[in-house]
């Protein structure tokens, strides 16, 4: 005998519901972890039950390591949106410095009204704290970069002295035997 397609809608028997919860449940941890192995990736799982309890699950890397990894993707995602949208409000920077200094030409000077400088002024202000954000941002890139091999260096570093010591343990060993 078969198995029948299920439709897909809200379970009321409140048994059935709990059984069909856990056993989905189970079964979507089950497929992140063999996702994890198969693809190498670090895979994270939170699911909340319609009684609020928390289940979890994480493979690879830890839940809290995934996360911070997602909220400081996210942060970039939202910093990088912010400034595509604050970029496309104004001026390009090369565009900004040929009207700045068409404007402020000896012949033009006179016909230069304030509105115009303070607007131009405003633009000039947006272009230097999107160029600086953008070098923030290029900056942290290359500090998570260092950090990120600080941290295989210091692996490398441990396995290396784990190495050394266990022919001094073995010579020990050898040693104490002998005697």
């Amino acid at each position: 005998m078969g198995r029948r397609k299920v439709e897909i809608k809200r379970i009321e028997n409140k048994s059935s519901l709990q059984v069909t919860f856990s056993k989905r449940r189970n079964g979507l941890i089950e497929k992140a972890r063999q996702l994890s192995v198969l693809c190498d990736s670090s895979v994270a799982v939170l699911v909340v039950s319609a009684s609020g309890k928390l289940y979890d699950s994480s493979s690879g890397d830890s839940m809290t390591k995934i996360i911070d990894r997602y909220e400081m993707q996210h942060a970039h995602d939202l910093r990088t949106l912010e400034l595509a949208e604050q970029t496309r409000n104004y001026l390009p920077h090369k565009e900004l410095l040929e009207l700045v200094q068409s404007n402020l030409e000896e012949p033009n000077v006179g016909n230069v009204s304030v509105d115009s400088l303070i607007s131009v002024e405003d633009q000039l202000e947006t272009a230097l704290s999107v160029t600086r954000a953008r070098k923030a941002e290029l900056m942290m890139e290359i500090v998570k970069t260092l950090q990120e091999k600080e941290k295989l260096m210091i692996e490398a570093n441990q396995v290396l002295a784990s190495q050394v010591r266990k022919p001094h343990t073995l010579m020990l060993l050898e040693a104490n035997l002998s005697l």
